[in-house]
């Protein structure tokens, strides 16, 4: 009943929401900003994605308000990437009215790319990435049957596939499906995580009349982090430093240290290639080794090394780099050899970068990672490619 009432009540205020963006009228003839509200309502389930998880198998709403900025050309990178949509996202479900999982609110960033458009339609994908908290986590003795989530506060990851059709100059339709994702990371155990499958509906309008330029777009100047067409090579270099609180099953808390090298070609304004080493010494390892009565010499054993295959996509000073390899090295490979890595990263400078590290094993995440790393670039090919 309270899941109930939860739930009237976000409709409603999300009804009123809906009802002043769509209404909003221009305040002035034109305004750089090209904001604009999006209401979206999903309806879906909890894929139960372990045995743990079948007890909590229903359909359920959830609730989705976003301030958004539509780019027109300021930057390069809006251009090359066909002019995506700036978003900050709040979300909201009850979760079905379980009193085990309680509701869960996030509030993240992200980007939402056109892959196929004209002047009334087109074909998105969004990315996000932000932070979420659940009303209800683990306890082993008041919530036992919570076995998904360790922690209060997650990182909330949104994947989506959109359709949207402009039905007005200042409102658009948007019909989607795809992902959300709760989890800590491993920083706290349980961490099953929640994966929340939903189709959505929605509508957006601008909150004043969008930028004159928005239709015929610009294509500003380089900036100084973009790419001028020069070929080169960069060597990478970075660090990450994670927390594992592993009370629950060991009774302490554990840190890893993760080192890494890619080697990376720039073959495109958007794109780089490579390959990478890596090694990992994760403080867990050794007691999972003890329980499993698996003996060694030295610490220096523990720790994985690795060879992957990696590309990175740019975005102006940010930049997402994926990896996918396999460990050579190392005793305890329980989780198995093949792993996943997906790295944000952030150029402070022209050759230092701060980024977030989360590595995982077919899906289960392994840690949650941040540090700091260098790059060293080595041009082979000079002719600078004018647009």
């Amino acid at each position: 009943m309270e899941g109930k009432k939860n739930t009237t009540l976000v409709l409603t205020i999300c009804m009123v929401l809906l009802g002043t963006v769509l209404l909003a009228q221009p305040s002035k003839p034109a305004t750089k900003s090209n904001l604009r509200g999006e209401l979206k309502m999903h309806y879906g389930f909890l894929w139960s994605h372990h045995l743990e998880l079948d007890a909590f198998r229903s359909h359920f709403p959830a609730f989705e308000i976003s301030l958004q900025k539509a780019t027109y050309g300021k930057r390069r990178w809006e251009s090359e990437y066909a002019y995506p949509i700036l978003g900050l996202n709040f979300w909201y479900s009850g979760m079905g009215g379980f009193s085990e999982l309680g509701s869960s609110f996030a509030i993240y960033p992200s980007i939402n790319f056109p892959l196929v458009k004209d002047s009334y339609n087109s074909l998105n994908f969004k990315i996000g990435l932000g932070v979420g908290f659940l009303t209800k986590k683990f306890h082993r003795i008041d919530n036992y049957k919570n076995f998904a989530i360790g922690s209060h506060f997650n990182i909330t990851a949104s994947l989506f596939g959109e359709y949207r059709r402009k039905i007005s100059r200042m409102t658009t339709l948007t019909i989607g499906f795809g992902l959300t994702h709760f989890s800590n990371g491993s920083m706290k155990t349980p961490n099953y995580g929640l994966n929340i499958i939903t189709a959505s509906v929605g509508f957006s309008s601008y909150l004043s009349s969008p930028n004159r330029t928005l239709k015929r777009k610009v294509l500003p100047e380089l900036y100084t982090y973009e790419f001028d067409g020069r070929k080169y090579l960069s060597i990478e270099f970075a660090t990450a430093l994670a927390f594992k609180d592993m009370n629950q099953q060991y009774g302490q808390s554990f840190y890893v240290f993760a080192a890494f090298v890619n080697l990376m070609a720039r073959v495109s304004y958007k794109s780089k290639i490579g390959i990478g080493l890596d090694l990992t010494h994760d403080g867990s390892d050794k007691m999972v080794l003890e329980m499993r009565f698996v003996e060694y010499e030295r610490n220096s054993q523990l720790t994985k090394l690795g060879a992957n295959l990696a590309y990175e996509l740019v975005m102006d000073r940010m930049a997402i780099l994926f990896n996918l390899g396999m460990y050579f090295k190392g005793l305890d490979r329980s989780e198995g050899d093949i792993y996943q890595r997906l790295t944000f990263k952030y150029l402070v400078t022209k050759r230092i970068f701060a980024n977030m590290v989360l590595s995982a094993h077919l899906g289960k995440a392994e840690y949650v990672g941040f540090g700091l790393g260098y790059q060293l670039r080595f041009v082979y090919k000079r002719e600078i490619k004018h647009n």
